[in-house]
């Protein structure tokens, strides 16, 4: 697979990743900011959380690393958090602020 294959790859398997308190995904909600894949296959993913003080931020991480190293080809990963630009609603998809009733 090609990177950009690679990086869709992980993007689908983010879409399994849930916050145990919102029931939607982390890549619908818009906490995910850039997936990256380097020339030897290791992946990099920016991502935010709903709040500084997320009390799953340990789980969350660690799904979101497996996930991504769950991809064939895909060698290791490392997941980056930061919080400029802080997350807010709007970053959510269409699909997911139906889901939580943001309509």
């Amino acid at each position: 697979m090609d990177k950009d294959q690679l990086i869709e790859e992980i993007i689908k398997k983010l879409h399994e990743v849930y916050d145990p308190e919102i029931p939607v995904n982390i890549y619908d909600l818009g906490m995910v900011y850039n997936v990256d894949v380097d020339e030897e296959n290791n992946a990099k993913i920016i991502m935010t959380l709903t709040s500084p003080n997320c009390p799953a931020v340990d789980m969350i991480l660690a799904d979101v690393e497996s996930q991504a190293k769950s991809v064939d080809g895909i060698n290791g990963a490392v997941v980056e958090i930061t919080f400029d630009p802080p997350w807010d609603k709007s970053m959510m998809s269409e699909e997911a602020r139906l889901e939580l009733g943001f309509f």
